[in-house]
């Protein structure tokens, strides 16, 4: 198991420069650079911008040089911590960022919490009631969350809540803590606000978990060792828990590596509907107006996350699936 790891470690270097050459092609496709971008925006408002400061990104940042020199100016910062500076906040990234990345990792661990926690349960019941009137509800509901886009879901709740209740929704925390340092009453307050956004985000995903664990533990329930079993008078609730139930939660541990970089990714249109303060609208604003190290970062970050909880998945699944271990073991 110590080589498997430090093999798979070694692979994530390689692969994550791949994925940096990919990333700073990406975020390089439009035409021109940020400063195109700024000196047409600010001329459509009848505003010109200094020489001086075109200058000054020129010389700093490199624009105008070969992309390739640009590409290892930017991943040499990478290297070294430095996460660029932002060129329409003119702050450095990791500045900008501040207090949205602390509140988008909020929102996106609760939203996994709240797909677990909800899907497991359902899940389980569905494949052990199957075709049980619970079953229909369920799977029906089920379907109404997989084709229901999360920013249609919150629409919808937006309007609920203003039209019946008096309610505003949106954002995570009330006016007056805005702009202010993290303090508990600030934490208390993001928490209060939490749910409705949770809720949005989380649905698909927790339509899609329910959907694969019955599917799944249905497979398992009808193999051979479980009637043997049932056959033996092993009591139904040990029948299911010992080994079927943890056949089963193979997709609940694969899907590690993507759940997290998928939500963040994806409240993108949530978090504008919503006006909630994460990362998402920023990566958005900063794709179109070609700010490169704040976008670049970001989407690097986000590939970070996906080849971690890749590894750790793997891992979860050799320690889950004794059959996973022991392929392992024969491919050595």
């Amino acid at each position: 198991m110590l080589g498997y790891l430090a093999h798979r470690i070694l692979v994530m270097i390689p692969t994550l420069l791949v994925i940096s050459i990919f990333v700073f092609i990406i975020i390089q496709l439009p035409p021109g650079d940020y400063l195109t971008t700024l000196v047409t925006e600010l001329q459509a408002q009848g505003e010109e911008i200094s020489e001086e400061r075109l200058e000054f990104y020129r010389q700093e940042f490199g624009f105008g040089e070969p992309l390739v020199k640009q590409y290892f100016v930017w991943l040499g910062g990478l290297l070294q911590g430095n996460l660029g500076y932002s060129f329409e906040h003119e702050q450095p990234v990791a500045d900008v960022v501040g207090d949205r990345a602390f509140l988008t990792i909020v929102v996106s661990m609760a939203t996994i919490v709240f797909v677990y926690v909800v899907s497991f349960p359902i899940g389980v019941y569905s494949a052990v009631r199957q075709y049980s009137p619970g079953d229909y509800a369920l799977t029906f509901v089920g379907f109404i969350g997989l084709a229901t886009p999360n920013f249609l879901l919150a629409l919808v709740l937006m309007y609920l809540a203003n039209q019946y209740f008096g309610t505003a929704i949106g954002g995570l925390m009330d006016d007056q803590f805005k702009d202010q340092p993290m303090s508990w009453d600030k934490f208390v307050n993001i928490l209060e606000h939490l749910w409705v956004p949770v809720i949005v985000i989380g649905t698909s995903g927790t339509a899609g978990m329910i959907r694969r664990l019955r599917a799944n533990l249905l497979d398992e329930l009808h193999k051979q060792y479980v009637v043997t079993a049932r056959a033996k008078g092993v009591p139904r609730g040990k029948a299911l828990v010992k080994y079927p139930l943890r056949m089963a939660l193979n997709p609940f541990i694969a899907d590690i590596g993507n759940i997290l970089p998928e939500i963040i990714s994806g409240s993108a249109i949530v978090s504008i509907v919503l006006s909630l303060e994460t990362t998402g609208p920023m990566l958005l604003r900063s794709l179109q107006s070609q700010d490169m190290y704040l976008a670049g970062s970001f989407l690097m970050f986000l590939a970070m996350l996906t080849v971690i909880g890749t590894l750790v998945s793997d891992l979860a699944l050799a320690a889950l699936d004794p059959r996973i271990r022991l392929g392992a073991d024969l491919a050595k």
